[in-house]
């Protein structure tokens, strides 16, 4: 056995660090949890406000938008008629409406923090660490910290999906702008451009198919979290699959884990195709 003398614990700090935030700034928490909850309930109260078949429109002309192809919108519709059919298009419309606002705070985070890897070294040599560690540690445990903080609900499920989530988006976007040709660059230099015209007229536009793959994997990440989010009080798909198992309901579950699956493919599928997309756009030129 390992000599309990050179035992040592980070509990204590870790918890005492956590119940100073909540007793210090609890205000700051609650008013990110009234503006989180707020555009969450907006979002969710369009999506189950609008007809059905406005939904699966407007999914496969996204589908179009992104592949061109007409077996594709074909698939989308078939897949997203199938959810409805098994009874879960309220269930699937809770989940889409956690994972679409979970899908843009972590852009809003992901995107900007990839750029400033990309353009200092000491910052990169610094979070790389701390995104490996995000993105190993057990997607339980930061349930942990997001219930004493935000309380039950959709809030912490949100936060939690994101810091699960939004690593791969960061590291591709870092990885993208650093692919970009060198020499490109400099002709833009060159001829004059600023270093804020070279990011958004050169290395940005170049790099948004890495962009892209990064966003198509936060996307899949953030539907693995939510039955894991349902645990908090999240509702959607994941609390089907979550009653399932505690029922031993296998035909629930499996009901609940297949609009999952076809969310996964719908999102994964559309996500690839833009990407596909820019990527033949910058080919061509």
């Amino acid at each position: 056995m390992f000599p309990d003398s050179f035992h040592i614990s980070i509990r204590g700090p870790i918890n005492d660090a956590v119940q100073s935030l909540v007793i210090n700034y609890g205000f700051v928490f609650k008013a990110i949890s009234h503006t989180i909850l707020q555009a969450v309930l907006f979002i969710e109260w369009i999506l189950r406000g609008l007809p059905w078949w406005l939904i699966i429109i407007v999914f496969m002309a996204i589908g179009w938008q992104a592949t061109k192809k007409i077996t594709f919108v074909a698939m989308v519709a078939i897949l997203l008629f199938l959810i409805g059919m098994l009874g879960l298009w309220d269930l699937a419309m809770q989940t889409l409406a956690l994972m679409l606002m979970a899908t843009l705070i972590s852009v809003a985070i992901g995107v900007p923090m990839g750029i400033w890897l990309a353009k200092s070294r000491v910052m990169r040599s610094v979070t790389l660490p701390i995104l490996d560690v995000m993105q190993t540690m057990p997607s339980f445990v930061y349930l942990i910290p997001a219930i004493m903080l935000f309380g039950l609900g959709k809030v912490p499920a949100v936060l939690a999906t994101i810091v699960y989530a939004v690593p791969p988006l960061i590291r591709l976007t870092d990885l993208g702008i650093r692919q970009v040709d060198g020499e490109v660059v400099e002709a833009a230099t060159a001829f004059g451009g600023s270093p804020r015209q070279i990011l958004f007229g050169v290395e940005l536009p170049l790099a948004t198919p890495t962009i892209m793959a990064g966003l198509n994997q936060t996307i899949m990440m953030a539907l693995s979290m939510v039955v894991v989010a349902s645990m908090i009080g999240a509702r959607g798909l994941g609390e089907q699959v979550l009653n399932g198992i505690q029922t031993l309901d296998v035909g629930k579950g499996l009901e609940a884990g297949l609009g999952i699956v076809i969310l996964a493919i719908v999102l994964d599928r559309i996500t690839q195709g833009f990407g596909r997309s820019k990527l033949e756009d910058r080919q061509d030129d």
